[in-house]
């Protein structure tokens, strides 16, 4: 695998979590589904992830980059498995909207899955860590994922901290803290 391929290869995981993330702020501004503590901390493990093939875009690829999204990956599927597992008894409606039959925290743990296994794969190839006298340069298009995922994830610090306040999330939000009037 050249190079220049795996940088693309990263730039579309790259634009696949930015997808996520705005699918879950989409759905926290939209229809007024605010993020629980454990749907914050899956969405913090997204953008974790997102740092390895950031730095495959800017610099790259290296092993590093995806032992990152691994290890991101990793603690993802931890919370969101504990989320899942919290409402797996029967008849427990689980948290939040559902598309297409899973609730989001099922659809992270999936997303994280696939995360680990695309970065082992990726792994792999070896021949796209090879030194080459010119770095290929990364596209427009992949620098743009960089923004689009940094501008994500100052919108989600800015919606957790006025859903938060400056104390404690609460469990089974329903108000944004900083916006109420006291």
């Amino acid at each position: 695998m050249s190079q220049r391929l795996a940088i693309w290869l990263n730039a579309l995981a790259l634009y696949a979590i930015a997808g996520v993330l705005a699918a879950a702020f989409y759905f926290q501004l939209v229809h007024n589904e605010l993020p629980c503590p454990l749907c914050m901390m899956q969405r913090i493990a997204f953008v974790a992830m997102a740092i390895g093939p950031m730095l495959t875009i800017a610099f790259g690829p290296r092993p590093r980059n995806y032992g990152i999204v691994i290890l991101a990956a990793l603690i993802g599927a931890v919370i969101s498995g504990r989320q899942v597992l919290l409402h797996v008894m029967p008849g427990d409606p689980g948290y939040g909207s559902m598309v297409m039959g899973m609730h989001f925290y099922t659809w992270a743990f999936v997303c994280f899955a696939v995360a680990l296994a695309a970065s082992g794969l990726m792994l792999c190839f070896e021949d796209q860590f090879e030194l080459r006298l010119a770095e290929p340069e990364a596209g427009t298009i992949a620098k743009a994922g960089i923004v689009i995922v940094l501008a994500l994830t100052l919108l989600n610090a800015a919606g957790a901290l006025l859903q938060c306040g400056f104390g404690e999330c609460v469990s089974d939000p329903v108000r944004y803290e900083l916006l109420q009037v006291r």
